[in-house]
């Protein structure tokens, strides 16, 4: 699994002109599964991203997770995070997930993640055509991946 991390002000998705997450301070999280991925990698994920110390104490420091602040956090599914783009200008997506394979995983990472941070966490429709904004905070942005746990 992979996940872009953003620190955000404020987060949204949209499906067909329709609000279905939005946050204010938090996190965005875009989450890419592959086909390799399980419930191991959701889980790990899923707790490093709520103690990720990426937000400032009084003193300016990074000391303070989303838990730490009561910040919100918005999943977004993303299989491009997986694209290859070693050969030609178009890439390919042949090691993301298939949605049978993804999806039930996807929704495994989100309860998972509600867990971890103690409520609820917003977020898109797996599969859909999505519209996304943000309001990036730093900007502060963070990769991860469950298969390369630096």
């Amino acid at each position: 699994m992979r996940v872009l991390l953003q620190r955000v002000r404020e987060a949204s998705v949209r499906v067909g002109g329709e609000v279905r997450g939005e946050i204010g301070p938090g996190l965005l999280v875009l989450l890419g599964i592959e086909g390799e991925d399980s419930a191991e990698d959701a889980v790990w994920l899923a707790g490093k991203i709520v103690r990720m110390r990426i937000f400032a104490d009084d003193e300016g420091k990074f000391n303070l997770s989303c838990a730490d602040l009561g910040g919100a956090i918005l999943v977004v599914s993303q299989f491009t995070l997986h694209a290859s783009t070693r050969k030609g200008n178009r890439p390919s997506f042949a090691q993301a997930a298939r949605p049978e394979h993804a999806e039930p995983l996807y929704r495994f990472f989100l309860e998972t993640l509600s867990v971890e941070l103690g409520r609820p966490v917003a977020r898109g429709e797996f599969g859909a055509d999505m519209q996304v904004s943000l309001v990036n905070d730093g900007p502060v942005t963070i990769w991860m991946d469950s298969k390369q746990r630096e």
